[in-house]
C-alpha cells in the first residue's frame, strides 16, 4: 500500500486556522523544516578546504534555531567543521559572545574570571582571547584542543531576559583560522523566582467536565517614542513567558502564538513545571490587544491510568503568564493577576483519553458577556524551570488512504499508518448543529472499528456544526487538546456535499515507503460519501520536535520496514515523556521500558534534551532508600527497588551520554544514579545477590501465561543480580566520566564483588547459567560479566543453541530481547543472529511486519496468524521497547558503531553475508555526519565510509588489516575469505544436524518436506517442532535427522513423513 503525507513545514495553526508567522520562544526557525521525515544529509568529501563552522548549537537545541527562553545562565555551545583540509585537527577555536540586555541595550560587564570561564578539561581551557574592554558588549574567548561540542560558557553567567549572539571560527595547529560561522542566538527566560511578579490565576467553579476556560486580558500598547523625539510603530521587543496546571493555547487578538500543542507538557508538576517564551513582538503594534489563554485539562485534571484517575494534580485548571514589553528604555509588565477574567471556550468537553467536544456554534475564545473574575492563586511551590526539551507539535500530516464499509455499514478512514495524534477536519457544508463523530482505534476487527484494546480510553472526538460552511470558507476543526493513538477512524454525521474540484494537495513521501505525487492516495472507491470523507480529513501527526539522525537500509526489504516501524513508534510515544503506549488508559513514562530502549532511540533521533528532561523527573521522583518509581511522572504511587525499571535511573543518563558526549546530564544524576545502587546494596546485603521481592524480569516472556507476564523463564533472581552488576559498573564509568577516579574506583570495586558473586552462584566453569534461558545467556555475554574465555565460549554456544532449538524464533522478554543478536555476536555466532532477525514466523522482529504492522507492537502476537486481535488485556500495537534491536542494526550489521562518547571515535565493522548482500546506515552525530556502506559481490566486499572531521574510525573488514583513519571518504575492496558467510566460496557442506539447522535453504527444505508429508504433528510450524526435536542432536550426523524427527514412529502416517525426511538428507549430506 502507498501512502500519501502531507509535511508540516511550518507551524500548524489550531481550531478556526488563525495564526501568525512566529514559531514559539523556544525555537524560532529561520527555514522551513520538516520534522517527520528529514531526508539523510548528502554524501560529502569532509576533506577540503578549511570551512566554517556550521550547525551552532546550545545546549541540544536543533541547529539553526533561535533558542528562546529553553536554557539557563551557562548553556553548552556545540558546533560542526564541514570541510578541513587531510589531517586536520582543531587546535584552536575562538568564541565570540554579544551580550545585551532584555532592552536590547549593550550591558556593560566584567572581564571573566576562572569561575565564569571554566576549563573544558585541564587539556582544553576557555581564556579570554584579549584584554576585555569591561563596556564592551563583545568578548572573544579561546578554547585550545580539539573540543567542538558541549563547550562550557566561556562568559560569565546570563542573567534573565539576556540575550547573547555567538560565532566561532576555528584554526588547526598552523594557527591559520577559518572565517567566522554564521551567528548564532541565544535569549534566557525568567531564570529567578523573584523575577516572577505574575500570579497564577484560574477559573472558579470551572470543572473538568465543564467548558475548557479562557483567560482573558485586555490592554493598550502604547506608541514607543523614536530616536528623534518621534514614535514608531511596534514595541523593540514583547516576550510573554507562560506556564499552567493543565495544557494551554495563547491567543493574541485570536492569533495562535507559537506552535507547540499539549504546552507546557507533563512532569513531576508538585516539584517542577516547564515555563516557555514566546517572541509575540510582532503581534503587538501599538494600540488596543486582547491576550486568551485556552485552558484544557491534559495531565493535569484529566484521566490517568487504567483506574481512570482525574484530578490527579489538582481540582482546579490555572495559568501563570507574564508578559514584557519594552520599548527599549523602560518594560512594561502585564502579568496575571486580579484584572485578568475568564470566560468558557466552545471546546464542551476535553480529555486526553476520552477526547474532545468542540461546538462551532459557539465563538473559538467564548463570548465577552459571559466573562467572570479569575481567582488568584499562590506562587505554585515547584520549581519554574526552562524547556529544555522540544515540545510536541504537528510534524506532518496523512492523508486517507481507503474508506471502509464496516460489515454494521459504518465508514471508517484508513490512514495507512498507525500514528500519534488527531484528525483535522474540513467541512464545506452542513446543517446548524449537525454533530460529527469520530473514533478512533489501531485496528479493526471482526470488519469493525477494533475499540477493545483500548479498554476504557474512548478516544472519541466530536464537532458540532454552526451550519455556516461553504467550499470557500469551510468550517475547521482541529482537537488540539487531546491526543490518540490510531490508524482507523470511524466517522459518523458527515454528509456528502457536491464539490467541483476534487483535485489532489501537493504531496510528499511517507517513511519507509516510495512516494510519487501522481498516485498517492488516489480514491478507489466512487461512493460520494466516501470521497466527502477522503477530501475533509487528513490525520496529523503529532510528536516532539526532534531531529533526525539515522537513516538505515538493507537488501531485505522486512528488515527496512521493521527500523521504520520502530522509528514510527518513537514519534509516537514521545511527546513530553517516553510514553509506553499512544492510545489505550495508560500512556505512561514506563520506566522499563526506556531503560531497554533508550539507546536505539538515541541512534534514531537527537532525543538527548527529551529524555534528559526526562531524567529530571525521574530524579525527583526517586524515594531516599534509592527506589525508584515504575512510571515518570508517577501517578501510580511506585517507587519500588525493581531492576530494568528502577536501574533506568543508571542506564538512561549513560545512554544519552554514550549518545552525546555530554557529561551535564551526567552531573544532574550522579547522586541519584548512586543512591539507586546503594539501596540495592542494602537489599542484596553481604551475598552482593539480590534476591527475593516482587520482580518483573524478563517481562512478556512468550512462554509466560497471558495472566502472569512476570512469569518468565529467567529466574528473576539471575536477572536482578546481572542488572546490579550492571548498574555497579555504569556508575563507575560515570565517575570516570566526571573526573571523579576515587569514586570510579569504588563502585568499580562494587561491581566487581557483584560480578564474582553472580559466577559464583549461577554459572559454571565451562558458562552455563542457572535457568538455562537465552535471557540470562545475553545479559551475560552483552555486559561483560563472564571473565574467562571458556566461560565465555560456553555461554555464547549455549545461546546459539537456544536458539536454534526455538527455530530462530524470539523466546525472550523485555529485558533480554533488545540484547539477544549482539551477544550472539560477542559468544562467536553472528550468522545465528542474522537468523534470529531474518525469521518472519511468530514470535519474531519481522512476524509484525508481514502482518501489516506499521509500527512495534506490545507482543509478538499482538495480531494473531489469523488476523484477529490478541484476546489479551495488553495488547497494544504501538509499543517501542521491542524495537530496541534496530540499535544493532544500525551499529552491527551496517557497522557504524559508536566507539567514544559522542562520536569522536567510531568502529567500522560490519556483520558481512549471512542472509544479507548489502547494507547503509547515515549517523548524524554531535560533531558531524558519518555513513558506512557494503555489498557483497562475487566474493569480493565493497564498502564507503565517510568520517566526519574531528572524528577517526577504525576499519575492521574481514580477510582485511584493521586500520585506523581520520575525516573523509573511505573507499575500501578486499576478498572474502574462503570461510565467510559473506563468500561465495565458503562451504555449503551439511555434516552434523547443526549445519542443516544454520543453513537456510536447507532448513526449509526440511521443514518443507515435513509440512507436505501431511502428518498432523507438522501441520500447524513445522520448524517449531522440528527444532524442538532436534534440539538435541545438534553434533550428532547429519544422518540422524529423519530418526529423531519421527521419534514417535508408531503414530500412524509418520512412515511417510520419515521418508520424505530422509530424501532431503541423502541429498544434502556430503
Amino acid at each position: 500500500m502507498t501512502l500519501e503525507i502531507l509535511m508540516s513545514t511550518d507551524h500548524i495553526p489550531a481550531h478556526d486556522d488563525l495564526h501568525h508567522p512566529h514559531h514559539t520562544g523556544l525555537a524560532r526557525a529561520p527555514q522551513k523544516v520538516t520534522l517527520l521525515d528529514e531526508g539523510a544529509p548528502r554524501l560529502t568529501d569532509p576533506v577540503g578546504d578549511l570551512a566554517a563552522p556550521t550547525r551552532l548549537r546550545v545546549d541540544h537545541h536543533r541547529p539553526g534555531y533561535e533558542v528562546l527562553g529553553g536554557t539557563g545562565p551557562s548553556p553548552s555551545l556545540s558546533w560542526e567543521v564541514p570541510t578541513a583540509p587531510s589531517g586536520w585537527t582543531q587546535a584552536v577555536a575562538e568564541v565570540e559572545v554579544t551580550r545585551t540586555s532584555p532592552l536590547t541595550v549593550p550591558v556593560p560587564k566584567t572581564a571573566p574570571s576562572q569561575t565564569s570561564a571554566a576549563p573544558v578539561d585541564s587539556a582544553d581551557p576557555l581564556e579570554p582571547a584579549s584584554p576585555e574592554d569591561p563596556a564592551s558588549p563583545t568578548s572573544t574567548f579561546t578554547l585550545h584542543g580539539p573540543t567542538s561540542t558541549f563547550v562550557p560558557w566561556p562568559a560569565a553567567p546570563l542573567s534573565s531576559r539576556e540575550r547573547a549572539t555567538w560565532r566561532v571560527r576555528v584554526a588547526g595547529a598552523d594557527g591559520a583560522f577559518s572565517a567566522w560561522s554564521e551567528p548564532a542566538v541565544v535569549e534566557t527566560g525568567l531564570l529567578d523566582r523573584g523575577d516572577w511578579t505574575a500570579r497564577p490565576v484560574s477559573a472558579p467553579g470551572n470543572r473538568r467536565e465543564d467548558a475548557a476556560p479562557v483567560l482573558v486580558r485586555r490592554l493598550v500598547v502604547p506608541q514607543r517614542p523614536g530616536t528623534t523625539g518621534t514614535t514608531t510603530g511596534a514595541p523593540a521587543s514583547a516576550r510573554l513567558h507562560v506556564t499552567a496546571g493543565g495544557v494551554y493555547e495563547v491567543f493574541v487578538d485570536g492569533t495562535r502564538v507559537g506552535a507547540h500543542e499539549l504546552a507546557p507538557g507533563w512532569t513531576e508538576y508538585r516539584d517542577r513545571l516547564l515555563v516557555q517564551t514566546y517572541d509575540v513582538t510582532g503581534l503587538l503594534p501599538p494600540g488596543e490587544h486582547e491576550i486568551a489563554v485556552v485552558l484544557g485539562n491534559g495531565w493535569y485534571r484529566g484521566h490517568l491510568t487504567w483506574y481512570m484517575r482525574d484530578r490527579v494534580y489538582g481540582e482546579a485548571l490555572w495559568l501563570l503568564a507574564q508578559l514584557e514589553i519594552s520599548d527599549g528604555t523602560s518594560t512594561t509588565v502585564v502579568g496575571t493577576d486580579a484584572a485578568w477574567t475568564w470566560r468558557p471556550s466552545n471546546v464542551t468537553a476535553n480529555d486526553l483519553y476520552n477526547g474532545q467536544t468542540t461546538d462551532l456554534r459557539l465563538p473559538a475564545l467564548g463570548e465577552v458577556a459571559a466573562e467572570a473574575p479569575v481567582e488568584l492563586l499562590d506562587l505554585p511551590e515547584a520549581d519554574l524551570e526552562p524547556t529544555i526539551l522540544p515540545l510536541p507539535t504537528v510534524v506532518g500530516e496523512l492523508r486517507p488512504q481507503q474508506v471502509i464499509t464496516t460489515p454494521s455499514g459504518r465508514k471508517v478512514l484508513d490512514f495507512g499508518q498507525n500514528l500519534t495524534g488527531h484528525v483535522r477536519l474540513t467541512v464545506t457544508s452542513g446543517e446548524p448543529g449537525t454533530t460529527i463523530t469520530l473514533r478512533h482505534a489501531e485496528v479493526m476487527e471482526d470488519g469493525e472499528l477494533g475499540t477493545r484494546p483500548l479498554r476504557r480510553a474512548q478516544c472519541t472526538d466530536r464537532v458540532i456544526l454552526a451550519g455556516t460552511a461553504t467550499p470557500e470558507t469551510p468550517e475547521v476543526f482541529a482537537p488540539t487538546l487531546t491526543q490518540h493513538g490510531f490508524r482507523y477512524v470511524e466517522v459518523e454525521g458527515l454528509e456528502p456535499t457536491r464539490r467541483e474540484d476534487t483535485g489532489s494537495a501537493d504531496r510528499a513521501g511517507i517513511p519507509g515507503q516510495e512516494g510519487t505525487s501522481g498516485r498517492q492516495g488516489a480514491a478507489t472507491s466512487t461512493d460520494r460519501t466516501d470521497m466527502v470523507l477522503m477530501e475533509a480529513a487528513t490525520a496529523r501527526v503529532v510528536s516532539a520536535g526532534m531531529e533526525r539522525s539515522a537513516w538505515f537500509s538493507c537488501d531485505q526489504e522486512l528488515v527496512n520496514r521493521l527500523v521504520e516501524n520502530t522509528r514510527w513508534s518513537t514519534i509516537g510515544n514521545f511527546i513530553t515523556v517516553p510514553t509506553d503506549c499512544p492510545q489505550r488508559d495508560e500512556r505512561l513514562g514506563w520506566t522499563g521500558d526506556i531503560a531497554v530502549f533508550a539507546p536505539t532511540a538515541l541512534s534514531l533521533y537527537d532525543a538527548g534534551a527529551f529524555l534528559a528532561s526526562w531524567c529530571r523527573d525521574l530524579v525527583s521522583a526517586q524515594a531516599p532508600d534509592g527506589a525508584v518509581p515504575v512510571v515518570v511522572p508517577d501517578v501510580l504511587d511506585s517507587p519500588q527497588l525493581t531492576c530494568a525499571w528502577g536501574d533506568a535511573v543508571t542506564l538512561v543518563p549513560w545512554a544519552i551520554y554514550e549518545a552525546t558526549g555530554d557529561t551535564g546530564v551526567l552531573k544532574a544524576g550522579i547522586e541519584a544514579m548512586e543512591r539507586f545502587v546503594a539501596g540495592v546494596a542494602a537489599a542484596a546485603g553481604p551475598s552482593r545477590l539480590w534476591r527475593g521481592g516482587f520482580q518483573f524480569g524478563d517481562w512478556l516472556d512468550p512462554d509466560a501465561p497471558p495472566q502472569e507476564p512476570a512469569a518468565a523463564k529467567a529466574d528473576p533472581d539471575v536477572v536482578a543480580t546481572a542488572y546490579f552488576a550492571r548498574s555497579a559498573q555504569v556508575v563507575a564509568h560515570t565517575y570516570e566520566a566526571l573526573g571523579r577516579p576515587e569514586d570510579a574506583q569504588r563502585l568499580g570495586a562494587l561491581a566487581a564483588e557483584v560480578r564474582q558473586a553472580y559466577l559464583d552462584a549461577y554459572v559454571t566453569a565451562n558458562g552455563l547459567i542457572v535457568s538455562d534461558c537465552a535471557t540470562v545467556y545475553a545479559q551475560a555475554l552483552a555486559w561483560g560479566l563472564l571473565d574467562t574465555p571458556e566461560r565465555v565460549q560456553g555461554a555464547g554456544d549455549r545461546l546459539a543453541d537456544l536458539v536454534r532449538a526455538r527455530a530462530f524464533r524470539i523466546s525472550t522478554g523485555f529485558v533480554g530481547t533488545p540484547l539477544v543478536p549482539a551477544a550472539l555476536v560477542q559468544g562467536g555466532h553472528p550468522g545465528v543472529a542474522a537468523r534470529l532477525i531474518l525469521e518472519t514466523g511468530c514470535p519474531s522482529w519481522l512476524y509484525p511486519v508481514t502482518m501489516g504492522a506499521t509500527t512495534t507492537w506490545e507482543r509478538w502476537d499482538s495480531m494473531l496468524p489469523d488476523g484477529s486481535v490478541n484476546p489479551g488485556e495488553m495488547t497494544s500495537f504501538n509499543h517501542y521497547a521491542l524495537g530496541a534491536v534496530t540499535q544493532w542494526l544500525v551499529s552491527d550489521l551496517a557497522g557504524l558503531e559508536v566507539v567514544a562518547p559522542g562520536g569522536g571515535r567510531l568502529r567500522v565493522a560490519p556483520k558481512v553475508g549471512h542472509g544479507f548482500s548489502s547494507a547503509s546506515v547515515v549517523r548524524r552525530l554531535p560533531g558531524g555526519t558519518a555513513r558506512a556502506s557494503w555489498r557483497s559481490d562475487a566474493g569480493r566486499l565493497h564498502v564507503r565510509v565517510q568520517v566526519p572531521v574531528g572524528a577517526q574510525a577504525e576499519l575492521v573488514l574481514p580477510g582485511a588489516e584493521a586500520e585506523t583513519v581520520g575525516h573523509g571518504l573511505h573507499e575500501r575492496v578486499v576478498t572474502l575469505p574462503a570461510s565467510h558467510a559473506g563468500s561465495d566460496a565458503a562451504s555449503r557442506a551439511v555434516r552434523t544436524v547443526r549445519d542443516l539447522v544454520d543453513d537456510p535453504r536447507a532448513w526449509q527444505r526440511l521443514a518443507d518436506a515435513a509440512t507436505q508429508a501431511g502428518h498432523p504433528m507438522y501441520a500447524q510450524d513445522a520448524p517449531v517442532q522440528l527444532a524442538s526435536l532436534l534440539r538435541r542432536e545438534l553434533d550428532r550426523p547429519v544422518s540422524v535427522v529423519a530418526q529423531a524427527a519421527t521419534v514417535y514412529g508408531f503414530v500412524p502416517g509418520m512412515e511417510a513423513t520419515r521418508k520424505a525426511l530422509s530424501e532431503v538428507v541423502e541429498d544434502l549430506a556430503p
